[in-house]
């Protein structure tokens, strides 16, 4: 038998292609931003992966035209004393959504499968427990009328490395870079021996996961929205035409001065 063909890296999407694709799926995002409103839809979208795993790119790319109102992005800090006190999963669960809302976890209740685990920050125990229970509660979720969809972003050992130094030289991104992102670094083998162990027991019919791979950015926020899109079914509602109407002729004032300060126009 012949050797498997190793398959060629796609090209890389131009941006004028990604841009007009992506305009087409805001406007799906709009008219499915509708729907859950209409509907009263509650829906749940967890976002994990490693770190530079473009959780917050693909993030950015679903909300940037559509209504923080209905689409609420959640991403905790480190749990203060009083939260680590508290029932695990009780700090996620005030921000699960409403009726009539999308709320996109960047990071969620995964960290004690994930983070937490790797990085010593909870023991052996605990995640164990944490994944025997996780499957229940997502459940009750779901029997409670809340969609629950499940990402993991997929990046390459090189990818990663790539988007760290790049976030350690580019004075843009210095403020993703974080001490934990330092720690965790090396600990590869570790983060997916933690991943396999968390799909094994999380992945369930009722709440799978669904993974993207993500070292080409711009693919991965199309194909995520994309499927995103297709989870939920909805329809684009019926628009009347809009035209603006004339403006009201007031009667002619003499042009006051303004009392404000101008901004010095430096460009």
């Amino acid at each position: 038998m012949g050797q498997k063909r190793k398959e060629e890296p796609q090209e890389e999407m131009s941006r004028k292609d990604y841009e007009k694709e992506l305009e087409r799926l805001h406007v799906e995002l709009v008219n499915l931003q509708d729907w859950v409103r209409r509907k009263g839809l509650k829906i749940c979208v967890v976002f994990e992966g490693r770190d530079g795993a473009g959780k917050g790119g693909v993030i950015k790319a679903i909300t940037e035209r559509v209504s923080p109102r209905t689409f609420r992005v959640v991403a905790l800090q480190a749990p203060t004393e009083r939260e680590k006190s508290q029932m695990y999963i009780q700090r996620y669960i005030r921000h699960f959504p409403a009726a009539g809302e999308v709320v996109i976890f960047d990071r969620s209740w995964y960290n004690r499968a994930g983070v937490e685990r790797v990085m010593g920050f909870c023991i052996k125990n605990e995640t164990e427990r944490f994944l025997e229970a996780v499957p229940g509660v997502e459940k009750s979720m779901v029997e409670s009328g809340i969609i629950v969809i499940k990402y993991w972003l997929e990046v390459s050992q090189e990818e990663q490395t790539r988007r760290l130094t790049d976030r350690i030289t580019d004075g843009r991104k210095t403020w993703k870079l974080t001490p934990m992102d330092l720690k965790s670094y090396n600990r590869w083998d570790d983060y997916t021996e933690a991943r396999d162990d968390m799909f094994a027991a999380s992945h369930t019919a009722w709440a799978p996961w669904h993974i993207a791979q993500s070292d080409d950015k711009r693919r991965a926020r199309l194909n995520i929205i994309s499927h995103l899109l297709s989870q939920i079914p909805y329809k684009a509602p019926k628009r009347e035409k809009v035209v603006l109407p004339k403006r009201k002729k007031g009667r002619k004032s003499r042009a006051r001065e303004l009392l404000a300060t101008p901004v010095p126009e430096a460009y």
